[in-house]
């Protein structure tokens, strides 16, 4: 069963020489020019000779690589660019890092609120001396 299932699957029609003609015909006059082809990088763009035309993309191919190792060398570290503020200095996944930022202000935000709910008030300091009589920021002139 399955052979029958392969065998059927397989056009087993001759095509005859005039349709075949035809068919490369076709295909050629939609054949791209040399100018698409280089466009789509497919033919070389150089006017060198064909035998060198391999060693010229090789030397490019190697200049471009040398190019990008000389700048992979001067390229800062991580930790010169958190010391720049260029990245953050968290290690979250980049989809979490502005959640923890807005979590980091929202906390700061709290811990201001608490000192300075628990801060002194102004007559407590004029009574331990820290702050005179005339300092006292409630009292008005």
């Amino acid at each position: 069963m399955a052979d029958e299932i392969i065998q059927a699957g397989v056009d087993e029609s001759t095509i005859s020489p005039i349709e075949r003609r035809n068919s490369l015909e076709k295909h050629l006059q939609h054949r791209p020019d040399a100018q698409e082809l280089k466009e789509r990088h497919i033919l070389l763009d150089t006017s060198a000779a064909p035998a060198l035309q391999s060693a010229a993309h090789d030397l490019e191919r190697h200049r471009a690589i040398d190019n990008l190792r000389k700048n992979l060398e001067r390229r800062p570290d991580r930790e010169e660019l958190i010391e720049k503020n260029i990245l953050p200095a968290s290690n979250a996944a980049p989809a979490l890092q502005a959640h923890q930022k807005e979590l980091e202000k929202h906390m700061r935000a709290d811990s201001l609120e608490h000192k300075i709910q628990q801060r002194p008030k102004p007559e407590d300091l004029v009574q331990q001396g820290i702050l005179e009589a005339d300092e006292d920021p409630t009292k008005e002139e």
